[in-house]
């Protein structure tokens, strides 16, 4: 496709959301929808700043994949809230959002917005995807700093980063990376492996912070130069971080392939975005019953102002 794709970290917005909303807000019934509100005005509000004319929202059918556990047991341990028949993981979530995420992709059903996972990955994973393959500009629409592994100006990917709220966003270009971080968007991976975090339980090169690593990717390129150097007695590299770097060999050795996106799934075609087109007259009929009946007025009416226009959204044909 061409134009400006929009990627949205899906689950990234709705806890976003479900903690910048009160859980007061609710349904007629008295079912919490604060989360579905707070990704409608999201939706509307990054449709009506950034004008995509795609927007897909990217899942995580695993938000604790197995490959990444088999590398790096305490991958997201800290999120789990209990082992269920067969070793699958339960994510610790609370309640009232947990209800509310039938309903969340029901709604994003409802407007057209492609809903894409992939057995066994992250969104993260399906964003890579998706970024790489499109032919035009892309939006990556995360709080999560990973994906800044993705931006590219020359491939025209960036990110729109939510980590400060909706009010504060920030538009993450290869130059945000070098100043903020002293590295490039290339080198965000072997970064992040050696500063770890514990947000994901991924505990890094213990001694070896954002300067530290900065620095030695600027001095030997990449991780494996970095290996390299601490192997080779005349390299200039100073003792302790010598040590630091072996103590952390067999980490230093699976990480990267944690930390790096997945960027060749094999995913459904059908679910790509398809031609522009307002909204039916049977879509709007759905959109207004779900609204009424769930008291999302509101924030439907305005996701529908943003996204029913001829030259607004992508929709499966």
């Amino acid at each position: 496709m061409t134009g400006r794709l929009m990627l949205l970290d899906t689950a990234s917005l709705y806890f976003r959301a479900f903690h910048g909303v009160p859980d007061t807000v609710r349904a007629p019934d008295g079912s919490p929808v604060n989360a579905v509100r707070g990704l409608l005005d999201m939706i509307a509000k990054l449709v009506a700043d950034f004008s995509p004319t795609a927007v897909v929202a990217c899942w995580d059918d695993a938000w604790r994949p197995t490959w990444r556990v088999r590398l790096i047991p305490s991958y997201k341990q800290h999120r789990v809230l209990q082992e269920v028949a067969g070793g699958v993981d339960v994510e610790e979530v609370p309640e009232h959002l947990t209800q509310q995420i039938p309903l969340i992709r029901e709604v994003l059903s409802a407007f057209g917005i492609p809903i894409v996972g992939a057995t066994d990955h992250e969104a993260d994973d399906v964003i890579g995807t998706l970024a790489t393959r499109a032919t035009g500009p892309v939006d990556v629409v995360t709080g999560d700093r990973d994906l800044f592994q993705l931006v590219d100006d020359r491939a025209q990917v960036r990110v729109i980063y939510t980590a400060r709220g909706m009010s504060r966003l920030e538009l993450v270009t290869d130059e945000v990376i070098v100043s903020k971080y002293g590295i490039s968007p290339r080198q965000y991976v072997d970064f992040a492996v050696m500063r770890g975090d514990a947000s994901d339980g991924l505990p890094g090169v213990v001694g070896i912070g954002e300067k530290t690593a900065a620095t030695l990717l600027a001095e030997h390129g990449d991780l494996a130069g970095i290996v390299a150097a601490a192997a080779d007695p005349a390299a200039a590299l100073s003792a302790s971080v010598r040590a630091r770097l072996a103590a952390a060999s067999d980490y230093l050795a699976v990480a990267p392939r944690v930390v790096e996106v997945v960027r060749n799934l094999d995913l459904d075609s059908s679910t790509a975005p398809g031609s522009s087109s307002a909204f039916a007259s049977e879509q709007l009929s759905t959109i207004h019953a779900l609204s009424t009946k769930w008291g999302i007025g509101g924030s439907s009416d305005r996701a529908l102002r943003a996204l029913n226009r001829p030259d607004s959204l992508n929709r499966p044909d």
